[in-house]
């Protein structure tokens, strides 16, 4: 920022504070050196020069504090450029707009954004006309602060009043706060609103809004967008590229995501390891690992070195599919290539060894990895809590969960939904529900999907009361019970002999807004005709299979175990022959 300084002398108390110092050159040159410098020390020499400046007598101009001070912003030290200006007010050295705006932005970044504004009454009342840096800091600071509404307002006033003429980088900031916030309906329209006037979106701005929408899971408004930008003739950069590529392979969309690869260099921008590893992470998710080692491959071909996070998109791919084998290659090659495996890629060879029932292996890593000096996090311990659970040790991992909490790693919902769901397999219901009512965090206790676990554990041992009254806890907290929920509850009420109140709450789950899906008919069916209730199973089935839903396995057999007892021309052998005729359709 260009800033006009009077070129004179002004005396306050027994200082000379001047803008014309001879000492100016000198100490420009050692601020040059402190910008270009890096390492432990550049603060330290930064503040011994600070102090050299302030007993220079006369002490050089503000224009150079306030360079000085910059830099020491730039490190992130923000009370410490706080109290520097304060010591330069204390040796009267008077502070310009510049000065202000960058204790403005100091407060800002520390979440003080009301010691901000208190700085602007301040330039208000020395008579500064606050200048577009200072508005777009305060702006910025507000967002900051979780504050986007009220940035939004200063903003508009600013427009309304005509305070100042936005930039690009006000623009931006405010785009960037909306989008924060999930407006990205706004946002854009902010964007629109730009383009039509004179001061002109770049690609920051379009980059920003492309991402949002992409998150938003609005990936075709994303790449119409991007026409429009480049219709414009804003160039696209590598990172406009990675959002819409992130944002097709998100939608399952692979095959668009690897041609705009394509399309992206022969538009002369070259993509990133960051850009593979998209492409990587996505093919493995999918299954397709293989596509995942030609993009890794690929990659290679055009000079680039996958990093510690391709790698470790890789191994996961190889676990989820179950090659243990190939993921423990991919994890040896990393090794080779001096490439250091995170807690990340550690967490993926965790949680396949677990899937795979290799505890033994899963546990010894679990120990290395702590040897090696990393911390286990709550997906490493979610992971081995799942595994342990699996192979019927679960008095190991309780006392794994206890050695979490007590080395300070919190548990999450996750990792709770994994232990409720262990103990009740495990025949610990009554220990989950003490733990369970133990809990003071609400969170936890409202959610639905712990509910359920709880009401199925009780299930399957026959707490059948158990079961019914968890259930009522949810309306009287006002939970709202899922597709899960209520298919465990129409099998509890059944197995209490409640067929007709089992009916009842199929009919008031789809009043509630909840469908009942493929699993809850193959349930209530199940329990009909195990219990012999022939007549209602009937139109049960009637019903699944008008909705385009078929009973599994289990209920075919039962229903095949019924031709020998039922009347030919019957509604049920009617029903049974058009399920045999589909089964043998579809081979």
């Amino acid at each position: 920022m260009k800033l006009q300084v009077r070129m004179k002398c002004t005396r306050i108390g027994l200082c000379y504070y001047s803008t014309a110092s001879a000492s100016t050159s000198h100490f420009n040159q050692r601020i040059l050196h402190l910008k270009n410098a890096s390492g432990a020390t550049k603060l330290n020499d930064a503040l011994q020069l600070f102090d050299e400046m302030l007993q220079r007598q006369p002490p050089p101009n503000i224009i150079q504090f306030n360079q000085l001070i910059n830099l020491i912003v730039k490190m992130k030290h923000y009370s410490t450029a706080l109290s520097l200006f304060k010591q330069m007010r204390l040796m009267g050295i008077p502070n310009d707009l510049y000065s202000m705006t960058i204790s403005i932005n100091c407060h800002c970044r520390l979440n003080q954004v009301t010691y901000g504004f208190a700085l602007l009454a301040t330039i208000f009342k020395q008579g500064h006309p606050p200048s577009l840096a200072t508005y777009t800091t305060l702006i910025h600071g507000l967002v900051l602060a979780d504050r986007v509404f009220e940035a939004v307002e200063l903003f508009k006033k600013l427009l309304r009043d005509k305070l100042c003429e936005p930039n690009q980088v006000m623009y931006g900031t405010v785009i960037n706060g909306l989008c924060k916030v999930g407006h990205t309906s706004k946002a854009l329209e902010l964007l629109t609103f730009m383009e039509s006037g004179s001061c002109k979106p770049c690609v920051h701005h379009y980059n920003t809004v492309i991402d949002s929408l992409c998150k938003d899971r609005m990936v075709d408004d994303a790449l119409e967008l991007f026409m429009r930008m480049t219709e414009k003739g804003v160039r696209a950069d590598v990172i406009t590229y990675n959002s819409l590529i992130h944002g097709l392979c998100n939608f399952g969309r692979e095959t668009e995501a690897a041609k705009m690869l394509i399309d992206m260099e022969e538009e002369g921008v070259s993509p990133g390891v960051h850009t593979f590893t998209i492409l990587v992470d996505s093919f493995c998710k999918q299954g397709s690992v293989k596509d995942a080692e030609l993009a890794v491959q690929a990659m290679v071909r055009r000079g680039l070195n996958p990093d510690v996070i391709t790698y470790s998109a890789l191994i996961d791919g190889y676990c989820l599919r179950g090659e243990i084998d190939e993921a423990e290659k991919v994890l040896d090659g990393m090794v080779e290539k001096e490439l250091v495996p995170n807690i990340i890629t550690y967490n993926s060879l965790i949680n396949g060894y677990c899937k795979t029932k290799r505890i033994g292996k899963a546990m010894r890593l679990f120990q290395e990895i702590q040897d090696k000096g990393l911390i286990p996090d709550v997906i490493t311990y979610s992971s081995m809590l799942q595994g342990l659970f699996k192979s019927g040790n679960p008095a190991a991992a309780r006392e794994l969960f206890n050695k979490m909490q007590a080395k300070g790693q919190a548990p999450d919902i996750c990792t709770y939904r994994i232990l409720f769901h262990g103990m009740c397999e495990n025949g610990q219901c009554s220990d989950a529900l003490v733990l369970f009512r133990s809990m003071g965090s609400d969170t936890l206790t409202k959610d639905v999907n712990l509910y359920t676990i709880l009401i199925k554990g009780c299930r399957k041992y026959g707490k059948l009361d158990l079961a019914m009254g968890l259930f009522d806890e949810l309306s009287l907290k006002g939970l709202k019970p899922n597709v899960r929920t209520y298919t465990v509850m129409i099998s509890v009420l059944c197995q209490q002999g409640l067929f007709g109140e089992a009916k009842n709450l199929l009919r008031k789950m789809e009043e509630n807004g909840c469908s009942p899906n493929s699993v809850t008919y193959n349930a209530i069916v199940q329990e009909f005709l195990k219990y012999k209730e022939f007549q209602e199973a009937e139109i049960l089935l009637e019903e699944m299979m008008n909705l385009g839903f078929l009973p599994d396995s289990a209920n075919f057999e039962m229903l095949l175990h019924l031709i020998p007892t039922t009347v030919q021309d019957s509604p049920m052998r009617t029903i049974i022959q058009k399920l045999t005729n589909i089964k043998q359709m579809n081979g």
